[in-house]
């Protein structure tokens, strides 16, 4: 199997509920990719998580602001990559780019390449959308700790129905219809913001958003196996 993929990961999934490191689940993460060795330009996007979320919170209590919050959770989502790396050990590309300069020179090595957090203002969620538009990938997978976009959320409503597949049109709804806020502070977790959604509907990218809780689903659609539970964003 060949092609361009992208692969965002929430940084919290690399984490227990006790918020003790789930080195057993990093390990299983990266070992999908080497048991199923697709060829192709692979980047994997991570996110700082609940980690990140405690130091800002101290930020914000040192009366810092939400520019210098924004590069506490830049800093936490890299230290997160950095761990994937060292568990891929030579599968990975051994450094974390910076810039989409450093993905470009990185990319050419031919293997798979983690990264975090690129600007402030920007969540890492649209750094994934952001790279896939730049390396023209195939698709954006989104794991997360729910099966995929719901109608409300299912955090909240225990009726909450899943939604499997979606516009571009009917997730700005979706969006704009769950915060009186369009963009997300630091820290603060969403599967889409409004950054992320005007990148979306520029480059016209297919997204699939998956749970990645057990990796099960995740497993499954890196086989290339078709019943996938979750929600496929597309035009």
């Amino acid at each position: 199997m060949k092609g361009k993929s992208v692969i965002k990961i929430g940084g919290s999934l690399l984490f227990t509920k006790d918020n003790e490191l789930d080195k057993e689940k990093i390990q299983k993460f990266c070992q999908i990719f080497k048991n199923v060795n697709r060829s192709g330009t692979h980047v994997i996007v991570c996110g700082g998580g609940r980690i990140a979320r405690v130091y800002i919170d101290a930020v914000r209590s040192f009366h810092g602001n939400e520019a210098l919050c924004d590069t506490f959770g830049i800093d936490l989502s890299r230290i997160n990559s950095k761990l994937l790396i060292t568990s891929f050990q030579d599968f990975s590309y051994p450094l974390v780019p910076k810039t989409i300069e450093e993905l470009s020179l990185a990319l050419l090595f031919g293997k798979i390449v983690v990264m975090g957090g690129l600007q402030p203002g920007q969540s890492t969620t649209s750094v994934a959308l952001e790279v896939a538009e730049f390396i023209q990938a195939d698709e954006l997978v989104i794991l997360t700790d729910v099966e995929g976009i719901y109608d409300k959320d299912p955090k909240k409503f225990g009726d909450a129905k899943l939604i499997k597949t979606l516009n571009y049109a009917g997730l700005q709804e979706i969006v704009l219809n769950s915060s009186g806020d369009n963009q997300a502070a630091a820290g603060e977790y969403r599967i889409f913001d409004a950054v992320s959604l005007q990148i979306l509907k520029r480059s016209k990218i297919k997204i699939s958003v998956m749970s990645g809780k057990d990796l099960k689903e995740f497993e499954k659609y890196w086989k290339g196996e078709k019943d996938i539970t979750c929600t496929v964003i597309s035009d």
